[in-house]
């Protein structure tokens, strides 16, 4: 088993996790205005990577840009890891690879301090992305803690590109967002991203 075998009641039935559903788990969190680089970027992709329609497209042309406006905001101090291995216990099927993990550490050549865990939605099947997202999130908290880095909470999203659904993991204490953020409103996005690291 591994992270993309992960269905949400799957992740549930194997770990020790409450899940709780929150309508505006993020009602909080201050909007960030896109700076003008990733306005420009959006606009001259976005469209065309919906048109294309292919999980790649999305990947390259929405999800990535979106990602690097974080790491420029934080002033390069943290690292951003794409289609990259995260075995933490094969064992338990925390194991696989990760579409995007955001590191608070700004070492780049290893996954020291993973904050944010982001999978792309198969099919564009939000649903079905949230059990890999949330067993990702868990390897995630467990590494942090072998290597006592004092993550206390871990970010996630499952994407379309154009659709953003989040979680939290606290503790034990899975949160899942019911609302989904659209592309159209990046400034959330941003926001809750830029929360994570």
């Amino acid at each position: 088993m591994a992270y993309s075998d992960l269905t949400l009641t799957r992740f549930k039935n194997s770990f020790d996790i409450y899940i709780e559903e929150e309508a505006d788990l993020f009602a909080n969190i201050e909007p960030l205005e896109a700076s003008d680089k990733l306005k420009d970027d959006l606009k001259e992709t976005a469209e065309l990577a919906l048109a294309i329609n292919t999980e790649k497209a999305r990947s390259e042309m929405i999800i990535l840009p979106i990602l690097l406006e974080i790491r420029r905001r934080a002033n390069y101090q943290i690292s951003l890891f794409s289609g990259s291995n995260f075995d933490v216990d094969v064992e338990k099927g925390l194991n696989g690879y990760c579409d995007f993990i955001i590191s608070r550490s700004k070492e780049q050549l290893l996954i020291n301090a993973p904050a944010i865990i982001i999978i792309e939605a198969k099919n564009e099947n939000i649903k079905n992305g949230l059990g890999q997202c949330a067993g990702a999130m868990l390897a995630a908290q467990i590494f942090n803690q072998q290597r006592d880095n004092d993550i206390q909470t871990i970010y996630g999203a499952v994407t379309t590109g154009d659709i953003w659904k989040f979680l939290k993991l606290e503790a034990s204490n899975l949160f899942i967002d019911l609302n989904n953020y659209y592309i159209k409103e990046i400034a959330n996005i941003l926001g809750i991203l830029s929360q994570g690291v």
